[in-house]
């Protein structure tokens, strides 16, 4: 299926239901059966799938953060004068967080009273909870900030790296953190011992990450193909090379997408294209072997059989895999 939103796309997800969202500048949440609903007055910064399993959270310029399902949109909450640029939540421990300035703001899904809010030095660019939903992780100027998600008042554990981050991702296991930067460069720690890896030789901003292989494998855009990272054993990607798959000297790979249990990877090119490669045969699908406007978002659905995908002009699709 293929779609023409006429706006840019935010997000492209899943829910637990295999039901398609996608998100839009406009405001607005198309479904990939068809329906419209208008989640916000104003752009979706930002989205990621409800902890229920059903629909999709998002964030907007307006100050929301609203649940979007199929029969409608509920406001979770209220950041007046301020934008909500990044959300997430835990299937595990059913809380949803999302960061507004320098400030993050924790919720569960089943008590609406409840709330924790944790200030920053610098603005938040991103979040991430660990595997079991319990301790959040920010991106941040100067490194990452690790929080206990329900504990009101406590001093964060600060991983420091120079630099201004901009997207983290737990692995699997959560024995290591993740971290995209503003520069051409993914940095990351293992989180006991705060052991800094460097990982670096990127020829453009690593914009997403995506862990696969039960936690083997990290997937990263920021060059001409698919870079993989080995993250077997105790030291991770510690001295170890990063493959490359799908190069294409014509193209940078902007998008990534897999599932921690899967072996298929998908890429979103800079050109419009999209493939998808089962590491297991390393066979590449193209399957948007189109040109055109850059792809700003992608995804996999929780069982790896479809691919949503999004681009900056609104030009959307779902494939089956």
């Amino acid at each position: 299926m293929s779609f023409s939103f006429d706006a840019f796309v935010t997000a492209a997800l899943f829910d637990r239901t295999g039901q398609g969202y996608f998100a839009l500048g406009d405001g607005t949440v198309r479904l990939g059966s068809g329906e419209t609903l208008q989640a916000h007055d104003g752009a979706v910064l930002c989205a990621c799938p409800h902890p229920s399993g059903q629909g999709i959270l998002s964030g907007g310029d307006d100050g929301r953060l609203v649940w979007t399902k199929a029969d409608g949109v509920t406001e979770v909450a209220l950041e007046k004068g301020r934008w909500i640029e990044a959300v997430d939540a835990s299937s595990e421990s059913g809380l949803i967080a999302f960061a507004a300035g320098r400030n993050v703001v924790v919720r569960d899904a089943a008590d609406a009273a409840f709330a924790r809010s944790f200030a920053h030095e610098r603005t938040v660019s991103h979040l991430a909870f660990d595997p079991k939903g319990r301790r959040i992780a920010t991106a941040t100027y100067g490194g990452a900030w690790l929080w206990y998600a329900r504990i009101a008042e406590q001093k964060p554990v600060v991983l420091k790296w120079a630099g201004s981050h901009v997207g983290v991702a737990w692995s699997p296991d959560g024995k290591f953190l993740m971290s995209a930067m503003q520069e051409n460069q993914l940095h990351g720690w293992r989180v006991a011992d705060e052991k800094n890896l460097k990982m670096g030789g990127y020829p453009a901003k690593v914009k997403s990450l995506a862990f696969l292989a039960k936690g083997q494998m990290l997937a990263t855009s920021g060059a001409n193909g698919a870079v993989i990272w080995p993250f077997s054993g105790p030291t991770g990607p510690l001295g170890k090379q990063a493959a490359e798959i799908g190069f294409d000297q014509t193209a940078m790979v902007v998008r990534v997408a897999a599932i921690p249990t899967g072996q298929k990877v998908a890429a979103g090119l800079d050109d419009g294209r999209v493939w998808v490669c089962d590491l297991a045969t390393q066979k590449i699908d193209m399957l948007k072997a189109d040109k055109g406007p850059e792809i700003t978002a992608l995804s996999l659905s929780p069982d790896a059989t479809q691919l949503a995908w999004g681009d900056e002009e609104g030009g959307a699709g779902v494939a089956s895999l």
